[in-house]
């Protein structure tokens, strides 16, 4: 569970209702980021298990089927324990290549919702490509991995700008962010926020510092580009250029669902709900911003985007709640707009104080829609779950 990305409280809460039902009611829990401590009963002897490296969705996927079906005395902890085990080794449903065109095509999609020119999402699609091939080199020789995201910011951030500076695109900034987007920290840093406000203080401030430091390094490559090639102030503005139509959205959502679908490797009976959640966020978003400001966006969208994923899980029972919601949640785009302000500070220094308080604004609204909309997940969970206990009765 702290390999899929779930928060802390979240996790802690569901291995004590494992615990009450497998004979352990008073079961000791203290989860973090990078592992968890576990005792049976309080004064008994812990154990501490290190957890290193992320999951696929489709790993996801089945951690929360395993959980479901030992809580349901489908499996014994034998079995479930093997299962677990042999999660790491399990290999992609698609083929590699297969993966990376997925990757490059939610970065075509991102584009088609923040920066819907052709020239600018041509751009994306080269930039997608080389990111790729830079994550594929780096992960070939793990000690480069610390410097990825500074060099693939400074290529892609290099491509664009060159690019802009011929006179072949407009908005280079928002440009360089499509193909960037997945690997930027903002579901780490709305996630730290959340469990700030949750009351796990090590480890939503440990996510926060992390996160601001990846942050950092991306604006890093992007303000080296930019000083390498002496780009112009005014052609590094948060601009964002005429789409060619009304359907550019709704294709980039298209795009981006097919995208993460072979990214994640997430099975085609679960992409339905995935992409179902990622339209329901994406409206309230839209909403939100033509009713008041980006951070009313960003509010009802992290909403939207809890709601969702806890209706598709309530009705799916099997349904992993965290596969649905983590691709809506990349869709808010907040460490594309932290990269933003990061970067516009440190390109343009007089911009400073208004852009940091916007970055700050569209963060906290982000977790604070994540938390109201996991209030209201709760109360839908249980509802839900006392209405079907009802009807099986």
């Amino acid at each position: 569970m702290i390999a899929t990305g779930q928060p802390i409280d979240e996790i802690e809460d569901e291995l004590r209702e494992v615990g009450r039902h497998l004979g352990a009611p008073d079961l000791q829990v203290g989860a973090g980021p990078t592992g968890v401590h576990v005792a049976l009963a309080t004064g008994e002897p812990s154990t501490f298990e290190s957890v290193r490296g992320g999951l696929r969705l489709d790993q996801a996927a089945d951690v929360r089927l395993i959980r479901h079906l030992l809580v349901s005395e489908q499996i014994d902890l034998e079995q479930a324990a093997e299962r677990l085990l042999g999660l790491r080794g399990k290999p992609p449903r698609y083929p590699r290549w297969l993966a990376d065109l997925g990757f490059i095509a939610v970065a075509a999609g991102i584009c088609l919702i923040l920066q819907p020119g052709a020239a600018n999402i041509a751009a994306a699609v080269l930039g997608g490509a080389i990111v790729v091939g830079l994550s594929r080199f780096a992960q070939r020789h793990p000690s480069l991995l610390p410097l990825l995201p500074t060099a693939a910011a400074f290529v892609v951030s290099c491509l664009v700008f060159a690019a802009a500076d011929a006179g072949l695109l407009e908005g280079a900034l928002r440009t360089v962010l499509p193909p960037l987007a997945v690997l930027l920290p903002g579901a780490l840093m709305v996630t730290g926020l959340s469990e700030l406000a949750a009351g796990a203080m090590v480890a939503g401030s440990s996510r926060l510092l992390y996160g601001t430091v990846q942050l950092l390094l991306f604006a890093l490559g992007i303000a080296a580009a930019a000083s390498l090639l002496r780009v112009p102030a005014e052609l590094l503005g948060n601009l964002r250029v005429t789409g060619p139509g009304w359907w550019a959205a709704p294709l980039g959502l298209v795009v981006i669902g097919v995208g993460i679908a072979l990214m994640e490797s997430v099975p085609v009976r679960l992409a339905p709900w995935v992409f179902a959640v990622l339209v329901l966020t994406f409206l309230a978003q839209l909403g939100g911003q033509r009713l008041g400001s980006p951070a009313l966006g960003s509010f009802l969208g992290a909403i939207a985007a809890s709601l969702g994923a806890s209706a598709a899980e309530l009705v799916h029972r099997r349904l992993p709640r965290l596969v649905v919601f983590l691709p809506s949640f990349w869709l808010l785009v907040p460490g594309s707009l932290g990269l933003i302000g990061v970067s516009e500070v440190a390109i343009v220094p007089d911009q400073g104080p208004t852009v940091g308080l916007d970055v700050l604004a569209v963060t906290l609204a982000v977790a604070t829609g994540l938390l109201v909309g996991s209030v209201l997940s709760r109360t839908v969970r249980v509802v839900g779950g006392r209405f079907f206990r009802a009807i099986r009765r």
